[in-house]
């Protein structure tokens, strides 16, 4: 007894266009020949999927179907005399199956016409900058190796004064039928490789390629805020297509290098300030430097803290395609004096002696609180 079609396909009988194709695709794919080579039962089951959908794919054939089954199609039965399984293979189910498997036929119901030359690679170059390039901008010259369309035959491949021949093999289609099991397939030309195009005389700069190795130089221009995993592309400025065919894209991946003096966060940078003990208990002014060259005054309070930390508004990166900037912050470290004279260590000692000691108001409250925890901890073991 056949097989329901519905079961087959493994939708429900109220199933839409969509679903019935989606299912359609979904099996046909797992259980396509090219995929199961040597596999009757595979085979068979492709067979039966690519009935199915040629019934319930058609609104007729399917309302038909509906109403009195496989013996819908039998002789004398609704108009078609044609079973769905004797019309298998025919142009109705070879028009679904192209629609649908254009990857395998070659591109579809246009893949009739011939490809022509393929497209040349893409290729990927790294450029490595640094922070200030990144903020300014840059133009620059790169040198790309690659491959250049053939001067010689101006691309063809075919030696000056001679043209490209015709495929007898697919007769200039690119492709070429091949019966798989019951089902008639296009593939590409494994003489012409799916150009249509054969060359009998051949460049003796390019042997026939229709390109040739050589090293380019490109003007490259980095716009001011680019960040590190930025990619530029430039079309067309990849590998020539071989015969003729399109070239393919440039891919600059830019890497910007690390700083001396700063740190980047997006469009904020971040300086950490020495700042010496005396000026950090005293106060005073200091300079530091900004990304564009300049100097900006910080005013550095009496009793500052290492960490305090200062914001400069539009002082940071360029933003990319923004003519606005981001800030900078600076961060003040208080810096140890060392190598401190004899009269140097009394003048310190002095300072304990006044009471110096307990001046440091982090440090009374840190030992604060680690004398409580050690008290904590020594009751709570008793």
């Amino acid at each position: 007894m056949a097989q329901d079609y519905y079961e087959t396909l493994g939708v429900a009988r109220d199933a839409s266009a969509a679903d019935i194709k989606s299912a359609f695709r979904k099996s046909a794919m797992k259980y396509h020949p090219d995929r199961n080579p040597d596999n009757p039962e595979a085979e068979q089951k492709f067979k039966s999927l690519g009935e199915a959908y040629e019934v319930l794919s058609d609104d007729q054939k399917r309302s038909a179907y509906d109403r009195y089954g496989h013996a819908a199609f039998q002789n004398g039965m609704g108009g078609f005399n044609q079973g769905a399984g004797q019309g298998f293979g025919g142009s109705g189910f070879s028009d679904i199956f192209e629609d649908i498997f254009g990857e395998f036929m070659g591109g579809g119901r246009g893949g009739g016409q011939r490809r022509g030359p393929g497209r040349g690679a893409d290729l990927k170059y790294s450029l490595e900058i640094s922070l200030e390039d990144a903020f300014r901008g840059k133009k620059t010259n790169i040198t790309v190796p690659g491959s250049v369309s053939c001067k010689t035959c101006e691309g063809s491949g075919a030696k000056p004064g001679t043209s490209p021949v015709t495929c007898q093999t697919c007769r200039g289609v690119g492709r070429i039928r091949v019966q798989q099991g019951f089902f008639t397939l296009e593939r590409t030309c494994p003489e012409c490789h799916g150009e249509g195009k054969m060359i009998a005389d051949p460049c003796g700069d390019c042997k026939g390629q229709g390109r040739v190795v050589q090293e380019r130089t490109l003007a490259v221009d980095i716009p001011a805020g680019i960040e590190t995993g930025t990619r530029i592309r430039l079309s067309g400025e990849g590998e020539a297509g071989p015969r003729g065919g399109p070239e393919g894209d440039l891919y600059i991946f830019v890497g910007v290098n690390e700083h001396d003096l700063f740190e980047r966060d997006g469009a904020n940078l971040f300086c950490a300030l020495p700042v010496p003990m005396t000026t950090a208990v005293l106060g005073g002014d200091l300079e530091a430097p900004t990304i564009d060259g300049g100097r900006v005054k910080i005013s550095v309070p009496e009793g500052a803290q290492t960490g305090k930390r200062f914001r400069l508004r539009n002082k940071g990166m360029s933003q990319l395609n923004n003519k606005s900037r981001g800030d900078m912050y600076v961060e003040i470290q208080v810096e140890t004096p060392v190598g401190l004279t004899g009269k140097q260590k009394e003048l310190m000692r002095e300072f304990l002696s006044e009471g110096g000691g307990n001046k440091s108001p982090q440090s009374e409250g840190f030992f604060e609180r680690a004398k409580k925890f050690w008290d904590d901890v020594k009751e709570s073991s008793s």
